[in-house]
């Protein structure tokens, strides 16, 4: 066969790469500096909580204020990150009836501060994610771009909020190519989303903003090419089931506190009133603050943070327990923020009682914990894997890929994402409609008083139309 060369073909590259790189640039730059100003309000609103105790009180005001601003500034902003995906799916469908509004990011970043500061626990990922979005789908209008090249645009203002607030570029390229489709990833995006999480990480800490920085120096032997400590690993694929299973669990108890209250309480302004003096009674049922606001880091040494999580003595057995209540009661009932740095929390510390419970190196099973609740929730495996080496190290990356990938097959077709669509099923588990969402799975899957049915009379329901035996 003869030698063949397309000199044109690659400068057609070159000219597709000088294309996105001056699209993405002032887009990450912008997102970089959005998410320094988010980062740096949240300290700061952190602190003012931890000095002001009685500002807990406030916090069904708080939701209030909130819920009134969404409802009547808000609008489309209210889909938060699943209006993201919807409209990312749009474009690819050469639909554009969806469109992310401006003011998603001023309203996002005001929602979320004010969640922080008076005390709900919340995350920050979608805050970072949403303002990525919006400001994203803002300059691509801006510049009257294609269907495609939006998506494209969008995806890579997802990547550059994530790499950003994480510090995370390389997971937050992945993950913003993988979370839109379960099983699935959009690779043709993938310089424009390198090239949006490098710089927005590199606009963000140009603003003077560092990241939390995690050791794991366990004792544990490090696995060698394909050599590993087979009892070691056998503890760690017993805590990555336990890891995808709380990710079931955090999903659903979220899902379905939101769905509770939207159907007890009609009117929007009620149910973040409610929230909020569930929160505070739950801190006076437990007797501790620990488990308000973000839980990264604490100047007190005796209070559970994620941090402490990765010493011997640093959570208790049911920390995991009470941060993913906390969390779910929060933003369950219309409090605004992320849930990717609660499942941090909720990882960590279950990762802390698991290595109690099986001898295991402590700090290693809390990372573990960290990067794969967080993967089983979202179904970015490949993306909270790489997180794990850009955070850790690459030391233990095999037992990171075991923890990330069976956690996310463990969490069946259940996320905090809604919106994400299953690309490939991850597993034969009945019919599901062509390009379903989670959203459709969700509601196919048979409910509790239906699995309580059929194990209490014996009678078989048809995932199809799993409620069959109730209308009986």
């Amino acid at each position: 066969m003869p030698f063949r060369w397309s000199p044109r073909e690659h400068l057609m590259l070159g000219r597709y790469i000088l294309k996105w790189l001056g699209i993405v640039t002032p887009v990450s730059i912008a997102i970089g500096a959005a998410c320094a100003l988010f980062l740096w309000l949240l300290d700061r609103a952190t602190q003012l909580r931890l000095d002001l105790p009685w500002l807990l009180f406030l916090l069904p005001v708080a939701g209030a204020v909130i819920s009134i601003l969404y409802k009547r500034i808000g609008h489309l902003s209210e889909g938060g990150n699943n209006l993201l995906m919807d409209a990312i799916h749009g474009h690819e469908n050469g639909d554009s009836g969806i469109v992310v509004p401006r003011r998603m990011a001023p309203l996002i970043l005001f929602a979320t501060i004010v969640t922080h500061l008076f005390g709900g626990s919340a995350g920050r990922e979608g805050t970072a994610v949403q303002m990525g979005g919006s400001i994203a789908s803002t300059i691509g209008r801006w510049f009257r771009l294609s269907l495609g090249d939006t998506r494209t645009l969008l995806m890579a203002g997802i990547a550059a909020g994530f790499g950003a607030v994480f510090g995370t570029p390389l997971a937050g390229a992945v993950f913003a190519m993988e979370v839109l489709a379960v099983g699935r990833m959009s690779y043709d995006a993938l310089i424009p989303c390198l090239m949006a999480a490098v710089i927005g990480d590199w606009s963000c800490v140009a603003w003077g903003i560092h990241h939390a920085h995690y050791v794991i120096s366990a004792t544990a032997p490090e696995p060698v090419g394909l050599s590993l400590d087979w009892l070691l690993t056998v503890k760690v694929v017993l805590a990555a089931v336990a890891f995808g299973l709380v990710s079931v669990l955090f999903a659903e108890l979220s899902h379905s506190i939101n769905h509770i209250f939207k159907r007890t309480f009609a009117r929007p302004v009620v149910r973040p009133v409610v929230g909020g003096l569930l929160v505070i009674a739950l801190v006076y049922l437990i007797g501790t603050r620990d488990y308000l606001g973000l839980g990264a880091n604490s100047p007190d040494p005796h209070t559970v943070t994620i941090l402490s999580s990765f010493l011997p003595d640093g959570a208790d057995p049911w920390s995991w327990w009470w941060k993913l209540l906390f969390t779910a009661v929060t933003l369950g009932s219309g409090f605004k923020g992320g849930e990717v740095t609660p499942l941090f929390f909720i990882g960590a510390a279950l990762g802390n009682s698991l290595a109690h419970l099986m001898s295991a190196p402590v700090d290693l099973f809390a990372g573990l914990g960290f990067i794969a609740v967080f993967a089983g929730a979202s179904n970015t495996p490949l993306a909270c894997t790489l997180m794990g080496i850009e955070l850790f190290g690459s030391h233990y990356a095999l037992y990171y890929a075991i923890a990330c990938f069976l956690a996310y097959l463990c969490s069946g077709h259940s996320g905090i994402y809604l919106s994400q669509r299953i690309g490939t099923p991850k597993w034969n588990s009945g019919p599901l409609p062509p390009d379903a969402s989670l959203r459709s799975a969700r509601e196919l899957r048979p409910g509790w008083s239906s699995f309580r049915t059929r194990f209490g009379n014996g009678t078989d329901i048809s995932p199809t139309n799993p409620d069959k035996n109730e209308r009986k």
